[in-house]
């Protein structure tokens, strides 16, 4: 659902729920991709995912896709179906779903789609938002960025799309901890923190990681998973929330100077929005800055609704907003934390100032 869209009637808990949830596993050449996805594919409960690979490295998922890569799908051995992009996206995922409904392949239940390391995930989100086909079908459950703890720090340095890669994430995984020191990973995770403060930043070491961690993580999840409630409502929840006791200083925290062109803030609202002007502010931010606004993720609070509302998007992209009526917000007022690249905080808070007029203040 587009910004403008969001006026006309109020949303649904849970729009998405009977789709095949799609998440894109991202990062940066080596940072351990591969690896991760190899180990998730071990875990019981795991034996229903289609995958999509677009890169073959030196370790394939499986000796069996390595042995059948010359074939566009492949079933692994524990049941799992690769399948390897020779097309577009939109190609593939419609070919998946085809053979899925004919009984050609497996009865598949989600989709792990792995890119490149040069690539930036935004697109896959844009293919599955606008793609009418594919949104009867599939829903976006989130993204998942590895970043190496060796590497990582120069990779940031050097390399814009491993900025980029790390500010659009869901999750991020801190790999190969074992190889670094600690001083090395806490400067990581800091500015990762700092690159991305509602991400949930965690650790892995061989990829081995609890798969729960990677699940439901869309907006949807926001309902049913404890602890993803407790890090968007409670203002006293966490200090690394990025709605916590220091959410104002932690949203603005330094990152290093070659990040400077991608930095996040948080802004906070004390009247609630109606329909209208919510839509009208985020469709104007949309419209006028669209490329360069990686993420935006807030609590807002809308006249009419029993309780507080999920908001969230990437670029010219707005997931359907959720409401959540079983959780009363601890915190009155809206907040919203834009991860943005090349955008002043100032130029943000004056375009919701030009809305005031529509009964909305800051």
């Amino acid at each position: 659902m587009s910004p403008d869209s969001t006026a006309s009637t109020s949303p649904a808990v849970d729009p998405l729920a009977s789709r095949l949830p799609v998440t894109v596993i991202t990062g940066f050449l080596g940072s351990g991709k591969t690896t991760l996805l190899r180990r998730l594919l071990r875990h019981p409960g795991m034996d229903r995912a289609a995958v999509i690979i677009n890169e073959f490295g030196e370790a394939g998922i499986d000796h069996e896709l390595i042995a059948a890569s010359s074939e566009q799908m492949t079933l692994l051995g524990n049941g799992c179906l690769c399948c390897t992009l020779r097309t577009d996206l939109q190609e593939t995922l419609r070919d998946l779903f085809a053979r899925r409904r004919a009984g050609e392949v497996i009865d598949f239940d989600r989709v792990f789609v792995e890119t490149t390391g040069l690539a930036d995930p935004v697109p896959v989100l844009h293919t599955l938002r606008t793609d009418g086909l594919l949104g009867a079908q599939y829903r976006l459950d989130g993204v998942v960025t590895v970043v190496d703890a060796v590497n990582g720090m120069d990779q940031l340095d050097a390399m814009p799309e491993a900025a980029k890669q790390a500010a659009v994430a869901d999750r991020l995984v801190v790999s190969k901890t074992d190889l670094a020191d600690r001083e090395t990973v806490d400067r990581l995770q800091q500015r990762l923190a700092a690159l991305n403060p509602f991400a949930l930043c965690v650790t892995a070491i061989d990829g081995d990681l609890d798969p729960g961690l990677l699940e439901n993580i869309a907006p949807r999840a926001v309902t049913a998973r404890g602890h993803e409630l407790n890090r968007w409502l409670d203002p006293a929840a966490s200090e690394t929330s990025f709605f916590g006791r220091n959410a104002r200083s932690a949203a603005n925290l330094s990152v290093s100077a070659h990040d400077a062109a991608i930095h996040s803030f948080c802004l906070w609202f004390d009247k609630a929005f109606s329909w209208e002007t919510l839509n009208a502010a985020l469709a104007a931010l949309s419209q006028l800055r669209g490329p360069d606004l990686l993420r935006v993720k807030g609590i807002v609070h809308v006249e009419g609704e029993r309780g507080p509302v999920v908001v969230q998007g990437a670029q010219h992209l707005f997931h359907p907003p959720v409401v959540l009526q079983s959780a009363p917000d601890a915190e009155p007022r809206s907040r919203i934390l834009f991860i943005v690249r090349n955008i002043a905080r100032e130029s943000i808070e004056k375009l919701f100032a030009a809305v005031e007029a529509l009964g909305v203040t800051r």
